[in-house]
């Protein structure tokens, strides 16, 4: 079983990965600034910060993987472009395998491009969180080869404010949006754990980013 660190695993996608590692028992530690008001059974809670880089080098040490779900983008403060320099450093020191749940938006629509951010219908409201997930995707990608990544972009409709249907699968693409027959692009938070933790187990997708979708 893995020891699992996961930052923001009171939200809505590092929740749902929380609960299905502890489910399938792995030790699953979950860091955010504030208690939750709800804890997961087989989930320990510690507060702390992404941007301290002690509760970071202490996450490392203590964890085989480093799970990330948290905004990229943060208007009040600094994003998580700039926790990743230590957090690279970290986990590179501690032997940890970095996850991050990224966004939709820098995923390609096709083979080739452009990316669903690019695209004319992108609201404007979400684009500064796409982009900054953006910045965070492409940092990895010239991130010192010693540090063993992986990044996962859910389907365009993914969040709290439409949690769609548990399915118990899922389907994966590299890096273009996994879509419907129909067009449509969709996963429950439920579904987008299952392929978070199976990539935890089996280490298909070594350094790269891969999207997961109904």
């Amino acid at each position: 079983m893995a020891r699992i660190t996961i930052f923001g695993g009171t939200g809505y996608a590092g929740g749902h990965i929380a609960a299905e590692a502890a489910r399938r028992g792995h030790n699953v530690v979950s860091i955010t600034r504030t208690p939750p008001d709800s804890p997961q059974e087989g989930v320990a809670y510690e507060t702390g910060s992404l941007h301290d880089p002690a509760v970071v080098e202490k996450a490392a040490a203590d964890s085989d993987v480093i799970v990330i779900a948290t905004h990229g983008f943060d208007p009040s403060g600094p994003g998580l472009i700039d926790a990743l320099p230590a957090l690279s450093a970290a986990a590179i020191a501690g032997g940890a395998r970095l996850g991050v749940v990224g966004g939709a938006g820098s995923s390609l629509v096709a083979e080739g491009g452009p990316r669903l951010v690019d695209t004319p219908d992108f609201h404007e409201d979400w684009k500064p969180e796409a982009l900054a997930h953006a910045d965070v995707l492409a940092a990895l990608r010239e991130s010192d080869p010693a540090l063993n990544w992986f990044y996962v972009s859910p389907a365009a409709l993914f969040g709290a404010y439409a949690p769609g249907e548990a399915t118990g699968s899922y389907r994966t693409g590299g890096d273009v949006l996994v879509t419907k027959e129909d067009g449509t692009s969709e996963i429950s938070g439920a579904d987008l754990a299952l392929a978070f933790v199976d990539e935890i187990e089996n280490r298909i997708n070594e350094n790269r980013r891969f999207t997961v979708g109904h």
